[in-house]
């Protein structure tokens, strides 16, 4: 969707700001421009709209050289999302996200019509905000409107120069969950600018690395945090890039441990049966959907017990998707104080069990990522010592 070819921006005084930039961004996808201020992503990001000329090189949108495209008829196909949102103060919150659609000559009632239905899909509700003025909103619900107004005319490419930089911590974690959400209905193009490590590989689906002027790495999050590809991105993502991989390392079926497993209605001596026989000191219950409800220990069922494992089930509250990441599953267990979680095949960790996650575990599903990225091999494949012994299969 948008390519970069040998593209280098130098101004008169002779200051390079980008020089012979080459990358790709496919459709769909979502690319975060990461690094120290000054380091020309936001020069990246504005030649895209040609608010900056390049000095040299060609950039494609869809195919289409946009050195030969109208700026103004260019810029109203990308939606650009600045730090300060810039709204028009005089502008009720309504008609500011219908700006572009009205531009494009759309009709007043189908433009105020795509506006509130932009500004229910990033979460405000335009009946209640429709009619309030910037000055009204907080910080962060004006981030929402100028991603809703980015948004309005549909434009199949996003721009967005360090959107959630001007509100406080909680409320950014809340924007970006927000868009997140977000990007997987709509499915926009996005560059997206960030001085911050730790946003970039959140949102991105690849990442490129700024040194001065030029990108030292341009890959996945998980790649970039476990290979980099030199000094500069080492000591750019930080020493503690192995704790940053929770956050786009997945939990997977092969990190699962498989403990006895008993339902809430079985009699309780089938279950003191269960565990003496396997020597395991504790089963997960599940309910009669196998969904996760509980354990049950040892303890709980002495021999000759009368009942049903109902009777002394311990609830556990928690449990987490397949496919969730070990940073989730980490705060899980940290908040629960508890040695398991189990792992299901929900969307939301309501569905059916499949296994539990350990802290053993996942810290060898953490290991076994970092091997896998940096002999490019499937993380099955990857053998890690624990205290057991190894663990996983080696593969030379």
């Amino acid at each position: 969707m948008i390519r970069f070819e040998h593209v280098t921006k130098r101004y008169a005084d002779g200051t390079t700001a980008v020089d012979g930039l080459s990358f790709e961004v496919a459709e769909g996808e979502l690319v975060t421009l990461v690094g120290p201020s000054g380091c020309g992503k936001t020069t990246t990001m504005k030649m895209v709209n040609r608010l900056t000329e390049p000095t040299e090189g060609r950039i494609f949108l869809d195919g289409d050289d946009i050195s030969t495209i109208d700026p103004v008829r260019l810029r109203r196909r990308i939606g650009y999302v600045i730090q300060q949102v810039g709204l028009f103060p005089h502008r009720t919150v309504l008609e500011n996200t219908a700006t572009v659609p009205h531009l494009l000559g759309w009709k007043r009632a189908k433009a105020r019509a795509r506006a509130a239905e932009l500004l229910d899909l990033v979460g405000l509700d335009p009946s209640v905000h429709g009619g309030r003025y910037p000055e009204q909103l907080s910080g962060g619900q004006r981030q929402r409107v100028g991603v809703a107004r980015a948004l309005a005319a549909d434009p199949p490419v996003l721009l967005m120069d360090e959107p959630f930089g001007a509100v406080d911590p909680v409320v950014r974690e809340h924007l970006q969950n927000e868009f997140l959400k977000l990007q997987e209905q709509v499915r926009k193009t996005i560059l997206f600018v960030t001085h911050d490590i730790e946003e970039a590989v959140r949102l991105g689906d690849r990442i490129a690395v700024y040194g001065q002027g030029s990108i030292e790495q341009f890959d996945t999050p998980a790649a970039v945090l476990g290979a980099p590809a030199n000094a500069y991105v080492a000591d750019f993502v930080g020493a503690d890039r192995a704790l940053k991989r929770l956050a786009v390392t997945p939990v997977e079926a092969s990190d699962l441990d498989h403990p006895p497993v008993v339902r809430l209605d079985d009699p309780l001596s089938g279950a003191a049966d269960r565990l003496r026989a396997e020597a395991a000191r504790w089963a997960v219950v599940l309910d009669g959907d196998g969904r996760p409800h509980g354990w049950l220990t040892a303890d709980d069922a002495p021999t000759g017990s009368k009942g049903t494992v109902r009777d002394r089930t311990r609830r556990m509250e928690a449990s987490l998707p397949l496919g969730a990441p070990l940073k989730q599953a980490l705060a899980a267990l940290l908040q629960h104080d508890a040695g398991w979680i189990a792992v299901t095949d929900g969307a939301d960790g309501s569905g059916r069990y499949l296994g539990v996650l350990t802290p053993a575990r996942l810290h060898e599903a953490l290991r076994r990522s970092i091997g896998a990225d940096g002999r490019s091999v499937p993380r099955a494949e990857v053998a890690v010592e624990s205290a057991a012994g190894v663990t996983g299969t080696a593969t030379g």
